[in-house]
């Protein structure tokens, strides 16, 4: 038994802790938990627990369901929701084939793999997401969605129900170990955004699917009610996942040179072009739902073209301000991804595209310091800048061509997520939305 694993028996006796719960991730980012008692904790450590795979989106086939969730003791952490007495923790898992190699249907695996790949190259990957999501009071059917308050970009509302929650929120996130950097109201009524520290991929993505969980239950004991949906109304902006990525050689920011332009190295010039090159591609999983594409073509600084800039939120890719002598800082941001995505695939589809880009020497192409929304569709050609697709129909049928997606998700993942979403697609278009019947059955 090494360390960490002493170090959680430990203190799930010291702590009094009564439930271990073991966390995964389903191919579509849902959490997915099972309980066990403390008495069962060195077993799972050892073996691992057994549970039907075939009931869970995207892992076996009904004829190969036996899996198993083995936890990961690095992740554990106190869930302060749960009480002080009779506490309970959680870890998230690898899941397993009853042979003990790993499956391929694990997210956390498919990041996994992509971060080794980085690493045979001396590259570590960091990541910084900026999570937004909206508070709504509890939403009543048939009616229309009602946010907690009116206030924009940046407002201090006195006596906030916001600043409450956020407080509390980061409260219990940082008793969890996870660092919070910034939080504020966004500029949606009930629109709010808090933003978590640097940390390596696999870390941020556990991170991530914690923030979920907390924010959900935070706003349960306030009597709100919170949402990732990319787009929830219509009239007010989209909730993103602005990520800001870097690489790593070492102590060194292999994305920094001081001197060049920008201080941007040739390996962040070339992870950008790979970012531009292959972003329609992998954007049937940055941006997985349909509602995702009420968001990126909605407006209201959501990216809808495939350019990068300095300081243009327009852009798809942006080069955030350099910090005189802080070269750690330099980095990208990609800004189309969604709050809703599952996070693991997500930053494994981004780091492939920056490295293929690397290894493949891509050029960057002329950045663009224009409202890219401004231009015309003649003047975007004209500057080779080209849209995302506008359809999760049309970014599925760019994702069943690519080479890089399917050799980042493997095979399986590769097709239930095409699956998964052609039957979405297909559910969706069926709809008769209340858009239709207002227009056109008073006139038709």
């Amino acid at each position: 038994m090494d360390k960490q694993q002493e170090f959680v028996l430990r203190t799930v006796e010291e702590r009094d802790i009564r439930f271990i719960r073991l966390w995964f991730t389903d191919v579509l980012g849902m959490l997915k938990s099972v309980a066990i008692a403390p008495a069962e904790l060195e077993q799972a450590f050892a073996e691992g627990i057994g549970f039907d795979g075939s009931s869970i989106e995207g892992l076996t086939r009904v004829y190969e369901a036996d899996m198993i969730a083995r936890p990961d003791p690095s992740t554990f952490a106190i869930l302060p929701w749960r009480g002080e007495r009779n506490g309970t923790a959680r870890m998230f898992c690898d899941l397993l084939n009853p042979d003990g190699s790993h499956s391929l249907a694990d997210s956390r695996y498919v990041l996994k793999r992509a971060l080794a790949r980085a690493a045979d190259k001396g590259f570590t990957f960091y990541t910084h997401p900026e999570v937004e999501f909206y508070l709504f009071k509890p939403p009543v059917p048939g009616q229309p969605l009602e946010p907690v308050d009116q206030a924009g970009y940046f407002d201090h509302v006195a006596r906030g129900s916001a600043h409450d929650f956020r407080r509390a929120a980061i409260q219990m996130l940082e008793s969890m170990g996870i660092s919070v950097e910034f939080s504020h109201h966004e500029a949606g009524p009930g629109q709010n955004e808090i933003d978590l520290r640097y940390a390596d991929a696999l870390t941020t993505a556990d991170n991530l699917m914690t923030f979920r969980t907390v924010i959900k239950e935070v706003a349960l004991s306030q009597g709100v009610f919170a949402s990732f949906m990319p787009k929830p109304m219509a009239e007010h902006p989209g909730s993103g996942m602005h990520t800001h990525l870097s690489l790593f050689e070492g102590d060194r920011n292999a994305f920094h040179e001081p001197g060049a332009e920008l201080d941007l190295s040739k390996t962040g010039r070339s992870f950008i072009a790979g970012l531009l090159h292959h972003a329609a591609e992998i954007t049937a999983v940055t941006n997985q739902y349909v509602n995702s594409y009420k968001r990126l073509w909605g407006g209201a600084e959501a990216p809808s073209y495939i350019c990068w800039g300095h300081n243009n939120r327009s852009s798809l890719v942006r080069v955030p301000m350099y910090k005189p002598g802080k070269g750690n800082s330099s980095r990208v941001e990609y800004r189309a991804l969604d709050a809703a995505a599952n996070p693991y695939l997500a930053f494994a589809l981004m780091l492939s595209a920056g490295l293929k880009g690397i290894e493949e020497g891509y050029e960057l192409p002329e950045g663009s310091e224009d409202d890219v929304w401004e231009l015309t569709d003649a003047e975007r050609r004209a500057m080779g800048i080209k849209p995302l697709p506008q359809s999760l129909d049309a970014a599925i049928e760019l994702m069943e061509s690519s080479e890089l997606v399917a050799e980042t998700l493997g095979e399986h993942v590769f097709n239930f997520v095409l699956r998964n979403k052609r039957q979405e697609w297909d559910a969706y278009r069926s709809q008769v939305t209340p858009f239709e019947l207002q227009r056109f059955l008073p006139v038709l």
